[in-house]
């Protein structure tokens, strides 16, 4: 079972690194070392080991057969990224297998080199591999209306035979939040119901993606309704739509709105296909939260102007559960939440405008609350993790998963005095 997580385009000079990193920790007897050894190749030991024992280590813990299948990954997936069609086309006439086998080597939704470079919308090496016999189209296709490549995915449509149902691939950019890729779908022939009226477009996976950009989320759900989708009355989905024009139709009926909080069945409703697992949100916790809490998660700033000032308090807070957890203002939310997600540590922090909006409008920097959390299974970190008694700066401190959390914020929340305890 692999240990590492294969790149969408890996290194090979750092891949090389990581071999030579792997043999001298070995030789030292650093456990994780001697870990990955004895599960991928137990008869080597340390006095003995060679650098071909750690690369081919290194290629079993990131699910490859051995270290010269790495390493044809790296080429094919780099001359793809680069569009050296000749280079694509020795490496499959070397090795026909590679028409079909993933071209990172492991079993991934970026797919054989056609549908690895539909993603890219490299229609050149397309064309070429689909005359070397490569009939991955369908799955090409899917991956080019993800990426939003749209004459791409026109021409590999084309291709196939017997397509499926196109609102099948409606999911893909609706994870992405692609809008053009949603817009071809939809002129090829895609229904967003069938005929019964009954729901075909993904929703749940526009809501709950860990994508995030709103506007691109609004108009696919407006997309979503031109065709026949008939989206729920409700003050969460609004918020989702970016509609202020119907969250001013609901507080006008409910002036509690300002103040309401929603249960996880509202926010993602299960007749849209959501899921009901904890895991299901990125960041702070939403379930029992309100639309400043959703605000936050989702960054949709316009719509937080417009609620504080409709007179919403910045420090509204979240109902706390039968177990004590929950309270927490949307400050916390604006800590840790999936639009603040980077890849690496070494990335420029995200800006901070929520966080300042909300402490420009009164918010407590030393707001406390307790906090449960298990993480979403996407960022393969197990187990229920808790947060008793923090601040927003301790909650971001403390938080398991730091790619989700927002330093920008913190040091703003501690220009207005807000501390770690």
């Amino acid at each position: 079972m692999a240990s590492r997580h294969m790149p969408v385009r890996p290194n090979l000079e750092h891949l090389r690194h990581q071999a030579n990193d792997l043999l001298r920790a070995f030789q030292r007897d650093e456990s994780e070392a001697i870990a990955e050894f004895r599960e991928y190749n137990p008869a080597t030991g340390p006095l003995t080991a060679e650098l071909t024992d750690a690369q081919f280590v290194l290629a079993r813990s990131y699910g490859l057969s051995d270290w010269p299948r790495l390493v044809t990954a790296c080429h094919i997936t780099d001359a793809i990224w680069r569009g050296d069609v000749e280079a694509v086309r020795t490496l499959v006439l070397h090795d026909p297998r590679l028409l079909v086998e993933d071209a990172r080597g492991v079993e991934g939704n970026w797919g054989p080199p056609m549908s690895y470079a539909a993603n890219l919308g490299q229609d050149a090496i397309i064309e070429m591999l689909s005359s070397l016999g490569a009939q991955d189209w369908q799955h090409a296709f899917g991956r080019a209306c993800l990426q939003g490549h749209v004459e791409t995915a026109r021409r590999l449509h084309a291709l196939i035979d017997n397509p499926r149902p196109l609102h099948e691939s409606l999911d893909g950019p609706a994870y992405t939040l692609n809008v053009s890729g949603t817009e071809l779908l939809f002129q090829l022939g895609a229904r967003a119901t069938d005929e019964a009226g009954n729901r075909l477009a993904p929703v749940a996976t526009v809501l709950e993606t860990d994508s995030r950009n709103p506007v691109a989320k609004h108009r696919i759900l407006e997309l979503y309704e031109e065709h026949g989708l008939r989206l729920p009355d409700t003050p969460t989905m609004a918020l989702q739509r970016g509609r202020i024009d119907l969250l001013e139709q609901h507080l006008q009926h409910d002036p509690r709105l300002l103040s309401r909080t929603f249960p996880f069945a509202d926010i993602y409703p299960p007749e849209l296909g959501c899921s009901d697992e904890v895991g299901a949100t990125y960041g702070t916790p939403l379930a029992g939260a309100t639309l400043l809490h959703m605000c936050a998660d989702y960054g949709e700033i316009e719509i937080a102007r417009w609620l504080l000032l409709q007179g919403m308090q910045a420090d509204t807070q979240a109902e706390v559960d039968t177990d004590e957890f929950g309270g927490h203002t949307p400050l916390f939310s604006t800590i840790v939440s999936q639009a603040n997600f980077r890849m690496n540590h070494n990335e420029e922090p995200p800006e901070a405008p929520l966080t300042r909006l909300l402490l420009e409008h009164g918010a407590n920097p030393n707001a406390r609350a307790s906090l449960r959390k298990q993480l979403h299974p996407g960022y393969g970190i197990d187990g229920l993790h808790v947060y008793r008694n923090v601040t927003p700066i301790g909650w971001g401190e403390e938080f398991v998963f730091q790619k989700l959390v927002n330093r920008a914020g913190m040091r703003l929340i501690a220009e207005y005095g807000g501390q770690r305890r």
